[in-house]
């Protein structure tokens, strides 16, 4: 079930709503859940002050160590595309700030976190830590080779822009039924990618174009 977190502004929840609408979601339930997840996660918690003007625009912003918090309704996509639910075990590769996770979390998702800077990802455990969020794990480490240790997951969000889908990554997902989504690219867009385990192999599906900076 959703967890239990303050409530949040009419101007925070009308975002949330708004954000969520912007993603395409098809399931009802998973639109709902979704938008309940990011009303009660206040995204000024996870973003620098002098940034603050711009919370409620659907807006990636950075977060230091030349890395940004993506676009909220880019991140409500690939949660979609994910049917995010209470009880399952997502992996995120870049977790940056910690907004995604946060989310997922709110959802009743427990998320294993991967970061490569180790000062963000300190920064993002004692966040989370102060927000009261005790189902997310974060180790510092190249997320391309994932995090086997807690393997398999029911979903892989893949934060960051990668040439191509590493096959470590296809590895630790549960199978079948699992799902992995990924900005696929080298320039300044990219593709997004979603990847669904069935029981003769993975599927692939190539989706529209994004931007992850």
């Amino acid at each position: 079930m959703l967890r239990t977190r303050p409530a949040q502004s009419k101007r925070y929840t009308e975002f949330a709503t708004s954000v969520v609408q912007r993603a395409g979601i098809v399931d009802p339930d998973v639109e709902s859940l979704l938008t309940r997840a990011f009303a009660t996660v206040p995204r000024h918690e996870f973003i620098a002050s002098e940034f603050h003007g711009r919370i409620y625009h659907d807006m990636s912003l950075p977060i230091g160590y030349s890395q940004t918090s993506s676009q909220p309704s880019l991140v409500a996509r690939m949660l979609g595309l994910l049917c995010v639910q209470p009880g399952m075990r997502i992996l995120e590769i870049g977790i940056g700030s910690g907004y995604a996770a946060a989310v997922m979390a709110a959802a009743g998702a427990q998320v294993y976190g991967v970061e490569c800077v180790g000062l963000l990802a300190q920064q993002t455990r004692r966040r989370l830590d102060a927000l009261g969020f005790q189902n997310i794990l974060i180790r510092r480490r190249s997320g391309f080779a994932g995090w086997t240790d807690h393997a398999p997951y029911d979903a892989i969000l893949v934060s960051t822009a990668v040439p191509e889908v590493p096959q470590e990554l296809l590895e630790q997902l549960v199978a079948p039924g699992a799902a992995l989504v990924a900005p696929v690219g080298t320039g300044s867009t990219q593709q997004l990618c979603l990847v669904e385990q069935c029981a003769d192999g993975p599927s692939w599906f190539q989706l529209e174009g994004c931007c992850i900076l």
